[in-house]
C-alpha cells in the first residue's frame, strides 16, 4: 500500500487521528501494547486488543494476526490493529508514513528512520531530530500547533480544566492491586460514591468519586494498576453525556493537525524531488 499509515498506540486521542486519517483514504495499522491502560475505553480503539475488534463512532477497528490479515483489513476501508509495541512489522514493510500516538510523554523508540514522514503527538520528542514533527497536546490557545523545530509543552501533570475543575477530575490509585468497576462509563457519580474496588494486598479498597459529574472515563475491569496509576476521569458537566461514546473536540484538533502535517510534509517531499526547493 504506496501510502500506508502506522500509528503508534489506540488511546483516545490516538483513536481521533486514526478515525481522520482512515476517513481521509489513508489505510491505517495501528500498533499496540498487550495490555493498553485506556481510560476513556468507549472511544479508544486500542480495546479490540481485547475484544478482537473496536467500535468507535461509525468506524469498526479490527485485531488482526498478521501483516496480510491487515492488508485485507485495511482494503475494506477499515483500520487494522497489532500487537507489536516494538514496531517489529518494519522489518516486512516501510509505512509512508508513522505517526506516534502513544502519548507516554517520552519517546519509547520512535525514529526518523521509521518511514519517509514521521509526526509525533504531545511531549517527549524533538520536532527535526526525533521526528519530522510535533503536535501541540496542551490545551489552550497552541493546542493541536505544528511544531517544525523544537519540543511540545512539557507535561506538566495537571490535566487541562473542564468547568473549574482540572486535577479534582482525575482518580489515581490509592494503591496497587487489581481494579473492578463499580460503576460503568457514563453513570452519574456524586462526590464519595465508590466507583471501584481494588483488590490489595490490603484488601479491597474503594475507589471514591473525587467530585460529581459523569464518570467518564474508567480503566478496564481486571486490569493490574499500580499505586498512583491513573483509573479514571469525571466530567463535572452532567450534560455532557453522550460525548463519553464520541471523539473529544482534542481529539478531534489533534486529527486535523496530524493529517496537515502529513500533507504538508507530502507536499514539501514533492517539491524536493522536482527540485523546486
Amino acid at each position: 500500500m504506496e501510502h500506508l499509515v502506522m500509528v503508534r498506540g489506540g488511546g483516545d486521542i490516538a483513536t481521533g487521528t486514526i478515525y481522520r486519517l482512515v476517513r481521509s483514504g489513508y489505510p491505517v495499522l495501528v500498533l499496540e501494547t498487550e495490555s493498553p491502560s485506556a481510560i476513556r475505553r468507549k472511544v479508544a480503539f486500542s480495546e479490540a486488543v481485547y475484544e478482537g475488534k473496536s467500535k468507535v463512532e461509525d468506524m469498526e477497528c479490527i485485531l488482526v494476526k498478521s501483516l496480510q490479515e491487515a492488508y485485507a483489513v485495511m482494503k475494506s476501508g477499515k483500520p487494522a490493529m497489532m500487537v507489536d509495541k516494538d514496531c517489529k512489522v518494519l522489518e516486512e514493510v516501510r509505512p509512508f508514513a508513522l505517526v506516534d500516538g502513544i502519548l507516554a510523554k517520552k519517546n519509547l523508540g520512535t525514529n526518523l528512520k521509521m518511514a519517509d514522514i514521521t509526526i509525533a503527538i504531545g511531549p517527549g520528542f524533538e520536532a527535526g531530530k526525533d521526528v519530522d514533527l510535533v503536535i501541540e497536546t496542551m490545551r489552550g490557545h497552541n493546542l493541536g500547533r505544528i511544531i517544525e523545530n523544537g519540543f511540545a509543552v512539557k507535561n506538566t501533570g495537571i490535566p487541562g480544566m473542564i468547568a473549574g475543575f482540572d486535577k479534582e477530575r482525575v482518580i489515581h490509585s490509592s494503591v496497587g492491586g487489581i481494579i473492578y468497576g463499580k460503576k460503568k462509563i457514563s453513570d452519574f457519580v456524586n462526590q464519595g460514591d465508590c466507583i471501584a474496588e481494588i483488590g490489595s494486598d490490603e484488601g479491597f479498597v474503594e475507589v471514591k468519586a473525587t467530585i460529581s459529574g459523569i464518570l467518564r472515563g474508567l480503566i478496564r475491569e481486571g486490569y493490574p494498576v499500580t499505586k498512583g496509576f491513573k483509573i479514571a476521569d469525571i466530567d463535572p458537566r452532567t450534560s455532557e453525556k453522550e460525548n463519553c461514546f464520541t471523539i473529544s473536540d482534542k481529539a478531534r484538533c489533534i486529527a486535523g493537525s496530524v493529517l496537515e502535517g502529513l500533507l504538508y510534509l507530502e507536499q514539501k517531499k514533492k517539491e524536493i524531488e522536482r527540485g523546486e526547493s
